[in-house]
């Protein structure tokens, strides 16, 4: 990994396959909606949209957890999906979501699950790994410029809002 001090036995990633996994994850997700300021869920929701997600094969999820700790909840995930790529005739992922308990940052969480969507994602033959954050979220800046990523000059992203999903 580009630039990483973190030892490689701190942080372990997985692949989100099993239920189990699924609802440890979820977990995680409603942190990270809560901290975009989207209510608690409070009927399973999120497990249900998750595992939905991950069975269609829409979005591949990969939780951290500590390995240094006897806890084996996981600390962090990153949500990534493949999406066509025309112009070169092939795919590249986008890292959706990103996300470290505020308590566990600064371990190496996020790295280490970017690296592993890497990974992943060479592995799946894409040709680039892109990822989307506010622009004055300068510490997940710095972690991406230190991974190796760099800003792309000449696009304007764009959104159009279609209404409350249901």
């Amino acid at each position: 990994m580009v630039g990483s001090s973190v030892p490689e036995d701190r942080v372990r990633v997985e692949v989100c396959h099993t239920d189990a996994a699924l609802a440890a994850a979820s977990d995680l997700v409603n942190h990270y909606r809560h901290h975009y300021g989207e209510r608690p869920d409070q009927d399973d929701r999120t497990f249900g949209w998750l595992t939905d997600m991950v069975r269609s094969g829409m979005l591949t999820v990969f939780t951290a957890s500590d390995a240094a700790s006897a806890n084996t909840s996981p600390i962090g995930l990153a949500t990534c999906h493949a999406v066509p790529a025309s112009l070169a005739l092939g795919r590249f992922w986008q890292v959706r979501d990103l996300y470290v308990l505020p308590t566990h940052r600064r371990l190496g969480a996020g790295a280490a699950l970017v690296g592993a969507a890497r990974d992943a994602a060479r592995a799946a033959g894409a040709v680039r790994l892109s990822l989307v954050t506010e622009p004055d979220n300068q510490v997940a800046l710095a972690l991406y410029k230190r991974l190796g990523f760099r800003p792309v000059d000449g696009i304007a992203t764009l959104s159009l809002d279609l209404g409350p999903a249901t």
